[in-house]
């Protein structure tokens, strides 16, 4: 991929199911592409870099090892973390029914990465040469795992409220009781909230959204060790063993690994 490329011209005024943006491009930390959906379904991919897509549903978080699938007609937007070099592409409809229905995130092996990074590279030589490649891209996706890192997002308006607390301030030890008490809900109720609405405990989805916190300062250069103060863990270790967890790999490794795709 050429050094010199500049950040992309991307509009982030896309019309509601305008045809997906392909191609290729570094774009800053903080940028953004405001709410859109597409006619087709869509592949972001961050060779370099992190993601965060949104919709309704809630938020998915694509570190380098990941990618983005967001179906047909799903208003989504994105957000970019560190220097990332992004790769879109469009899926044609004939092939998103071999996909999952709702936006997803996968994990990226290497016949994988090296098939989107051609695809997004290169110009067409041969006529339905591209074609054959994303249908090889749908192959690798239909066997791939799931691993979302989706932070699904409430709509009862106690949880919401309490969610948005969380929002304000990740690191911030408050407790369920004390949360309950800020919104106006029991513990219990509250706990029961987390379970039915979002599918996961309270401690659970606190920690999804310090590790999208996590991610995002990592890829902009912070160390492992202000990461994990900034982001509420009491200490490295406990850090380390959750973001392993949830991202597959630790935050040392996945630091190395930005800094060997960078060029």
């Amino acid at each position: 991929m050429p050094e010199d490329r500049h950040p992309s011209p991307i509009s982030s005024d896309l019309a509601p199911d305008a045809t997906p943006l392909q191609g290729a491009a570094w774009l800053p930390h903080g940028y953004q592409l405001a709410p859109h959906s597409h006619a087709e379904g869509q592949l972001v991919y961050a060779a370099a870099g992190a993601l965060a897509t949104t919709t309704e549903r809630g938020t998915w978080v694509a570190p380098a090892n990941r990618v983005t699938w967001t179906p047909p007609h799903f208003a989504h937007s994105h957000r970019f973390y560190g220097e990332t070099d992004v790769r879109l592409l469009h899926v044609p409809l004939d092939l998103c029914a071999e996909l999952v229905d709702h936006p997803s995130v996968f994990s990226v092996s290497p016949l994988l990465r090296e098939a989107l990074l051609a695809l997004t590279d290169s110009p067409e030589h041969r006529p339905g040469a591209h074609r054959r490649l994303l249908t090889v891209i749908v192959d690798e996706l239909v066997d791939a795992t799931e691993q979302s890192l989706h932070l699904p997002e409430a709509s009862d308006d106690r949880l919401r409220a309490a969610t948005a607390l969380l929002h304000e301030d990740p690191a911030q030890p408050t407790t369920l009781a004390e949360l309950g008490r800020r919104v106006g809900a029991s513990e219990r109720t509250l706990s029961r909230l987390f379970h039915t609405e979002l599918g996961m405990s309270f401690h659970r989805w606190r920690t999804t959204l310090r590790i999208h916190h996590a991610l995002a300062r990592l890829t902009d250069g912070m160390s492992v060790t202000e990461t994990a103060v900034v982001c509420g863990w009491s200490n490295p270790s406990s850090f380390i063993d959750a973001f392993t967890e949830v991202v597959g790999q630790t935050p040392g490794r996945y630091r190395a690994d930005l800094r060997r795709h960078h060029p």
